[in-house]
This record gives structure tokens, sequence and C-alpha cells, in this order.
């Protein structure tokens, strides 16, 4: 298996009404990863980018959505991985709070 860079394991933060109740409730914290990483690789890059701890990581594969136009399908969105990390009580990253 190849090797994944650090930073090309997280692809994006997810931000959206339900990761906002996550991250300040359950302290939760999610991310679009690339398809091949494993939960290790994600902890990994996690704690050396933000530099926190991390307590457990949860992945799904979020399907791909179609749309239909007439009688045609198409993709409204492709399939992507997604990863929930979870923190302990004492820590947050600050990218989710501004």
């Amino acid at each position: 298996m190849a090797e994944i860079h650090i930073y090309d394991i997280l692809r994006r933060p997810v931000v959206t009404e339900k990761s906002a109740v996550m991250s300040d409730e359950q302290h939760q914290y999610v991310f679009e990863v690339a398809p091949d990483a494993n939960k290790h690789q994600i902890k990994e890059a996690v704690e050396l980018i933000f530099e926190v701890d991390v307590v457990k990581v949860n992945t799904m594969i979020v399907p791909a959505k179609r749309g239909r136009r007439g009688r045609n399908w198409y993709l409204r969105s492709r399939q992507w991985k997604k990863a929930i990390v979870t923190l302990p009580e004492d820590q947050t990253i600050e990218l989710f709070n501004l």
C-alpha cells in the first residue's frame, strides 16, 4: 500500500448545523478524508496538524447522490469518505470555533 502524505489525508472540514452541535456538545469534529485512509492515519493526521489528542475515530462512506431530469439520471454529488473525530472534553479545534 502506498504511503499517503499527512496533509493529503484530511481533505476539508465538514461544517454543517449538525457538525456544529456535535462539536459543541460531544467534542466531535467531522472531516472529509481520503478514501484509502484508515483510522490510524486519520488519528495521526489530526493529532499532528491540530496538536490535540484524539480519543476515537469513526469513519463512514457517504454514497453518491443521484438526481433525475425527465428520463435522465445524473450524479448530483460523488461518493466520499467521512471521519468523525472525538477529542477529550478539555480540547477543541479552533478551526471550527470561528
